[in-house]
């Protein structure tokens, strides 16, 4: 698959006003075939994009190309998934905090089915479901206590974070749904967090739902899908070495370690690891400031574009795509108020100047779909590569 380098893309760049966010759709087609290689293997695997990683409509178009189906946590996505093409029976439903309205949306587009995370939740949907005269398909995130080793704000699956049922709750919580006329128990929703690169903390996962499997089944309790989430990482650091993602490596996790029943069907729901790596904020620099012990390269770019630096403190590769000359160390920050609007400190970067272009890299995931209007700033546009 012939990539774009940033580099050969500076002449378009240039007619372009900053910043914007461009979409490598060759390398995303590249990612999207080798995620398909690995899971095709497997009869009752599916694959259900998750969509709050990148909504752009070029984007999305897309993956539902690919025929994956869609991971939605708001009524807002599940309306741009529909719009998009995405069938409404391959899109999911999660999230803590369904409103009225974004439940009545579901059931009346028909999805394949609600990751309901609480008892009121569930109690909700059923008088809602009941109202419009609709049974809703539901499976119970289950909150496994499985830690990850991921940055603490994006940890899921312990027994503090906010999301799922308790693992003491869950038989309760199914034998609830079983009585409930308008609710179709049909199957178990898991997620430990996002950017793990360990393949071990999968595996941890694996065996925690073996074991509830072996419960549930003590119970007479049958189990139609098993949904292990996502949450595989991407190289930040290393983007143009390692493009896409060890996805071999994470599929072959699930193969070998997790026990499914026959006819059992294994859903994932990846995001960053699609859309990560094909992404990129270009931001020009607007000027170059020497401070008394620092060296500032001020772009039109900031955390309203990318918050993921301020919030997370993330990193993401930066490179000057207009410059070869010999390289200086920079603080690359942007325009925006606050003192948390820093992209990173102490690059490398060859000599910078007013004018050139910057690339902040693997910014496809939690990029754009972040952006605000902070200062009155107008949202970034979205170009691709084709």
């Amino acid at each position: 698959m012939a990539r774009r380098l940033l580099q050969d893309m500076k002449e378009r760049f240039e007619r372009l006003r900053t910043p914007f966010y461009y979409y490598d759709t060759a390398l995303l087609a590249e990612t999207l075939a080798a995620i398909k290689s690995e899971t095709d293997k497997h009869e009752g695997w599916h694959l259900h994009y998750a969509v709050k990683a990148c909504a752009t409509p070029q984007v999305l178009r897309l993956i539902q190309q690919a025929g994956f189906g869609c991971d939605c946590v708001s009524g807002g996505e599940i309306k741009v998934c529909l719009e998009n093409g995405f069938p409404a029976d391959e899109i999911v439903f999660a999230g803590v905090g369904k409103a009225d309205w974004e439940i009545e949306l579901a059931l009346e587009a028909g999805i394949q089915y609600f990751n309901v995370e609480s008892i009121p939740e569930l109690e909700v949907i059923a008088e809602i479901a009941k109202r419009m005269n609709k049974v809703a398909d539901v499976s119970f995130r289950i909150n496994p206590d499985v830690g990850a080793h991921t940055h603490a704000n994006i940890t899921t699956g312990l027994a503090e974070n906010k999301f799922g049922i308790s693992v003491d709750d869950m038989i309760h919580v199914i034998r609830i749904a079983e009585q409930l006329p308008s609710i179709h128990f049909v199957g178990l929703h898991f997620h430990i967090g996002s950017q793990i690169l360990q393949m071990d903390d999968f595996e941890a996962l694996c065996h925690r739902i073996n074991d509830l499997q072996v419960l549930l089944e003590a119970e007479g309790i049958s189990v139609k899908n098993i949904n292990v989430g996502g949450g595989l990482g991407i190289d930040y650091e290393n983007p143009d070495e390692h493009p896409v993602p060890d996805f071999k490596a994470y599929f072959e996790t699930y193969a070998k370690h997790l026990q499914l029943r026959p006819g059992q069907h294994l859903h994932f729901e990846l995001g960053r690891a699609v859309v990560g790596q094909c992404g990129s904020l270009i931001t020009r620099c607007l000027y170059v400031k020497q401070a008394k012990e620092r060296q500032f390269v001020i772009v039109d770019a900031g955390m309203t574009e990318l918050l993921r630096p301020a919030l997370y403190g993330a990193l993401h590769k930066v490179q000057n795509i207009s410059s070869l000359s010999t390289p200086q160390t920079y603080d690359v920050v942007g325009p925006i108020c606050e003192s948390s609007d820093i992209f990173a400190k102490d690059c490398l970067l060859p000599e910078t100047k007013r004018g050139d272009l910057i690339a902040i890299r693997s910014a496809g995931a939690y990029g754009e779909t972040m952006a605000s209007q902070y200062n009155c700033r107008e949202l970034p546009k979205a170009y691709t590569g084709e």
